[in-house]
């Protein structure tokens, strides 16, 4: 990212981007970034864009050959193509040859690095992924969002908004523009705004879930149970997100028996570091073989309610019961 700002800064840019990860709404600013940079307002002679799969690259190099129309660039945006989970090899040749007028800008959800197109780009362009920041850069992005609107949040509030709008970028920052609005007549948002104001994720309540389990409060687990039902989420997938929690648990525990840290331990997982503070702080409550039992249980029940031999809203109901008694 430090490199994109820099070539926007200097007006040095690379013939060729490429942003990918998993953070969309950073790609997005990024994106525009470039776009805003590389392209003059109004210039549709020199701009062109595809998406998805089926692009046509021919085509594409075709025009990136053209040179531009009374202007010093002619800019490509492509997205979305899945050039770069494979090697596309008439891609992969062009890169170390684009037209020096020429800028493309791809942005892709998924890229294999150890295709020949992307490792092309990385030689011949700059290729910049995009993950979810850590806690203290959210906070401070949020805090200048809230210092703009002449507000503060109290540290419950802060920790509860971040619980529940931490999935992603877009997310957080519309449920932060929700808030500012539902506060608009006050100087500090509190705990009671956020849980008036800002929607709980499902993964969230999950975790909720699985916190009661432990505590083995059933009436509670029952009852944010069928809360999402009623939110129209069906069984299976809340069974497949209960599985995935315990099985992240199982992983971590593991893991930390064998004397690995947070950050190590969120590196060879692909998660954030507040996500392994959180889990293995509430694997605590259950035994490597309880989480065994647990899982083995939830992948027979699974194939019951899929093969019919059960009601699959009762073959939740079923796993909950056993280990919240």
């Amino acid at each position: 990212m430090k490199t994109i700002d820099e070539n926007i800064k200097t007006q040095q840019f690379k013939n060729a981007y490429l942003l990918y990860g998993e953070e969309d709404y950073l790609k997005k600013q990024y994106r525009d970034k470039l776009l805003h940079a590389l392209v003059p307002e109004g210039d549709t002679m020199n701009f062109a864009k595809y998406e998805g799969s089926g692009i046509n690259i021919g085509e594409v190099i075709d025009l990136a050959e053209t040179l531009p129309f009374f202007s010093e660039r002619r800019v490509i945006l492509i997205s979305d193509s899945g050039f770069f989970k494979s090697s596309e090899e008439k891609l992969t040749e062009y890169l170390g040859e684009i037209q020096s007028t020429t800028y493309f800008i791809f942005v892709e959800s998924e890229v294999d690095k150890r295709s020949k197109t992307y490792k092309a780009i990385s030689k011949n362009g700059y290729a910049a992924d995009f993950t979810m920041p850590d806690e203290k850069m959210l906070a401070s992005w949020m805090g200048g969002r809230l210092k703009s609107a002449g507000k503060t949040i109290t540290r419950d509030a802060w920790k509860e908004f971040f619980e529940r709008t931490s999935d992603n970028m877009d997310h957080m920052d519309k449920e932060m523009e929700k808030l500012l609005s539902y506060t608009y007549d006050k100087d500090s948002i509190t705990l009671e705004d956020v849980e008036a104001i800002c929607t709980k994720q499902i993964h969230t309540k999950v975790f909720d879930m699985i916190s009661f389990i432990a505590s083995k409060n059933l009436p509670q687990v029952l009852s944010l149970y069928h809360d999402m039902l009623a939110a129209k989420e069906p069984p299976i997938r809340i069974l497949a997100l209960i599985v995935r929690q315990f099985d992240q648990m199982y992983l971590m525990k593991d893991m930390a028996s064998q004397g690995m840290n947070y950050s190590t331990i969120a590196g060879k997982l692909g998660i954030r570091d507040f996500i392994v503070r959180k889990n293995l702080g509430l694997a605590k409550n259950f035994s490597m073989e309880q989480i065994r039992c647990l899982l083995e249980d939830a992948a027979d029940l699974d194939e019951r309610a899929k093969t019919g031999l059960i009601n699959d809203q009762m073959a939740v109901e079923l796993l909950m019961i056993k280990y919240s008694k």
